[in-house]
């Protein structure tokens, strides 16, 4: 079964390495670039992980990641933070986030880290 990831990231260059990287690993991908795109498409279908960055034009991703993880249909979906402060780390996993990322990241780690929280998608 093919996992899916929602990727809540506003610089379009990130975005698409984490798309194109993810698309290659078999995982099928929703991307946002907003807080409240993010809301839009969750009424649409529900992901099997998020990827969220904390710096955000209408959010900060540790925020959101705490409303993910309150709400009764979304907080069984592991959250992944990424940020290139590593100040946010604390603030991240302080709001229930399964896992943090510093940016710049490593593509491989990345892999390994989504595959250790989902699994990999089965073709």
């Amino acid at each position: 079964m093919v996992k899916r990831i929602h990727v809540l990231e506003d610089d379009t260059d990130i975005r698409y390495i984490i798309e194109y990287l993810l698309k290659d690993e078999g995982y099928e991908l929703q991307l946002s670039s907003s807080f409240e795109e993010l809301k839009g498409k969750l009424k649409d279908s529900v992901p099997d992980l998020f990827i969220l960055d904390v710096m955000l034009p209408d959010g900060d991703g540790a925020e959101i990641c705490a409303d993910l993880k309150g709400d009764l249909f979304t907080k069984h979906i592991p959250v992944i933070v990424m940020s290139a402060n590593d100040q946010n780390k604390a603030k991240s996993l302080e709001a229930g986030a399964d896992d943090y990322i510093k940016k710049p990241f490593d593509i491989d780690y990345i892999v390994t880290r989504i595959d250790k929280l989902i699994g990999k998608p089965v073709n």
